[in-house]
């Protein structure tokens, strides 16, 4: 592991989790974890159970018994360790945005080329959103006409939070567009498919930072539907209110992460006298994950969409088969956002259709 700080904490918990959820042939061991601050490391690795510490990542890639790099640093460092842990060999996990640039981020997908990796894009395996995607693949919902996405958190508003990495572009890249939108590119993209054209505009509120804050996004994609997209870090009240809203020919659907174990359904097939919104629990049974957490009614949180990512991860490793979100998948987000900051700068409507 290299990184020792909130989202380090979240993969080591889905490390030690992962084998009580889910059946996957490996056993895996915390072996290294790599950091900058010598006691901050050593408390990191006692709290969730790394076997040794480092100072110098350029040393753990190379070792043999290490046979996976996770990357959770700033995203200005994801390339070169992304990199070096490929070129020795190694499976690579990433924290998402995959790079700070579509240039990096070419790089990267080079390097790992068809080696197995994952890019942490976690809430694909929120259950709701799963089952949303199961919908629409069964045809539930019909045609699609409309996509609407927000991403709010209240981080930005408080002036101390400028001096941490996310609030400055030579580490970040971007601020909220990277931070908070990739997330929901990502979302849509599992959805609701390719999209073909953007227009963008962006903020910054304070005015001491060199990162967007807020971002709003209009979208064409090409199964025809129309998308809206709204992301910022200026949502006062808002803890992590990532959600969205598709309205279709046949139903509608609706899911904010701050009520994650619930996804609102409507429909429009049923007589207009019991036409209503549904309100489903999604613990189960036959919901995606109920049978790899608890029983029905028993709701899960943040910490176990990473442990499904995961577990997902590994059950395909075994099988010999393609996982998804991976490096590929993540640099198709990552041109998206320079889509957006394109767009943006300009003013103008940017075609998303490239290669």
């Amino acid at each position: 592991m290299v990184g020792s700080g909130f989202i380090a904490g979240v993969h080591s918990n889905a490390f030690h989790q992962v084998g009580h959820f889910f059946d996957v042939p490996f056993s895996l061991r915390a072996k290294v974890v790599c950091g900058r601050d010598q006691p901050k490391l050593e408390a990191f690795a006692r709290r969730w159970g790394w076997e040794k510490t480092s100072l110098e990542w350029e040393s753990v890639v190379n070792r043999p018994e290490i046979d996976v790099v996770d990357i959770a640093v700033p995203n200005a460092l994801h390339s070169d360790i992304a990199i070096a842990a490929a070129e020795a060999g190694k499976i690579v996990f990433c924290e998402k945005p995959l790079a700070g640039s579509v240039t990096e981020a070419i790089k990267m997908a080079e390097a790992v080329g068809d080696r197995p990796n994952l890019v942490w894009f976690n809430y694909r395996r929120v259950p709701a959103i799963a089952f949303a995607r199961q919908l629409i693949e069964e045809g539930r919902l019909g045609q699609i006409f409309h996509y609407r996405s927000h991403y709010f958190n209240q981080s930005g508003a408080d002036p101390a939070k400028g001096q941490a990495w996310r609030y400055q572009r030579a580490q970040a890249g971007s601020g909220a567009i990277g931070d908070l939108l990739s997330h929901s590119l990502d979302t849509a993209t599992y959805l609701n498919g390719e999209f073909t054209e953007l227009s963008a505009m962006k903020h910054t509120f304070a005015a001491d930072r060199d990162v967007d804050d807020a971002v709003l996004v209009m979208a064409r994609f090409a199964n025809g539907s129309l998308g809206s997209f709204e992301a910022s870090r200026f949502g006062v009240g808002r803890r992590n209110g990532n959600g969205f809203e598709i309205y279709a020919s046949k139903s509608s659907l609706a899911f904010d992460l701050e009520d994650m174990n619930r996804l609102q359904f409507f429909d429009a097939t049923d007589p207009p006298s019991l036409q209503a919104a549904r309100n489903l629990l999604m613990t189960g049974p036959g919901h995606p994950y109920s049978s790899n957490f608890w029983k029905p009614g028993h709701i899960i949180g943040y910490e176990h969409t990473f442990i499904a990512t995961l577990g997902d991860f590994l059950q395909n490793l075994a099988k010999d088969e393609r996982f998804h979100p991976d490096f590929e998948d993540a640099l198709k987000i990552q041109k998206l956002l320079e889509d957006v900051e394109t767009s943006a700068t300009s003013g103008l409507w940017t075609k998303t259709s490239r290669p």
